[in-house]
């Protein structure tokens, strides 16, 4: 379970952004404690995260020092693996960040939520890449990198990752949004599906009356989510969590839901 306010956030991509995105995540982080009950990143808060024995990048030196104080503030964080950064372990949860590589399902603010990054889910178009993900997932494959100098692995793996931090989707995301539909349309019992990805924020109630949730990227404009028992709210971050919405939805009754 995830308390609320449970604010969440995606696609930061540190690493790759500029300094001025970095100090505005900070910004961001520093502003939760005594204000969130919980914090969820969905995927991509680093261009590139791996972890040998004893080193990991250092782009992500500031985010987890501000990390672990909000550890020490007791703000429970939650961080899904996105495309960029699934070889998370030890030195994430050590900061205080209960990571996962598949989705997260739950109590998300008071909302019953599945939680995915994204990557690999349209049915046509991720084909390739799902083939691709198996090998880059598979623990072997993982074995043998770490084997690799950590500069030269991480100068490979930036160089590789280019294309899909580049990437603007053709569709403008609705391909997730398509997928979000059928999941909420098969599973009644969820009144919340929340993506990344796509880099496009997202706030809709669907037909079926719940309610898909894109969090945006905070890469290229500051968004996050905002989820209490009453409402689901997109922000832009301007400085205070507690900025003007840029769009809220209600919750329903759980009973409403058809």
């Amino acid at each position: 379970m995830l308390a609320a306010p449970c604010y969440v956030i995606s696609d930061v991509h540190l690493g790759h952004a500029s300094d001025a995105v970095e100090r505005s995540l900070l910004a961001f982080l520093r502003s939760l404690p005594g204000r969130a009950g919980s914090l969820m990143i969905n995927g991509d808060l680093f261009e590139f995260w791996f972890e040998w024995r004893t080193v990991v990048p250092r782009s992500g030196v500031r985010v987890l020092a501000a990390m672990m104080d909000l550890r020490d503030a007791g703000v429970p964080m939650t961080m899904v693996a996105g495309n960029h950064d699934c070889w998370g372990g030890d030195v994430l949860r050590d900061a205080g960040v209960a990571f996962q590589t598949g989705p997260w399902e739950g109590s998300l603010g008071g909302w019953q939520t599945r939680v995915e990054h994204g990557d690999g889910l349209r049915a046509r178009e991720d084909r390739g890449y799902r083939a691709l993900r198996r090998v880059l997932r598979n623990p072997l494959a993982i074995r043998a990198y770490r084997m690799l100098h950590p500069d030269f692995a991480t100068r490979v793996a930036m160089g590789s990752s280019q294309t899909s931090r580049n990437y603007q989707p053709k569709d403008e995301g609705r391909g997730l949004r398509d997928v979000a539909a059928s999941t909420l349309r098969a599973r009644r019992e969820l009144e919340l599906v929340i993506y990344g990805h796509s880099h496009v924020a997202v706030l809709e109630r669907m037909a079926t009356g719940n309610v898909y949730a894109n969090a945006g990227s905070w890469l290229d404009a500051p968004t996050y989510l905002v989820a209490t028992p009453e409402r689901i709210a997109l922000r832009e971050w301007r400085g205070s969590a507690e900025g003007p919405d840029l769009h809220s939805l209600d919750r329903i009754a759980e009973k409403a839901l058809p």
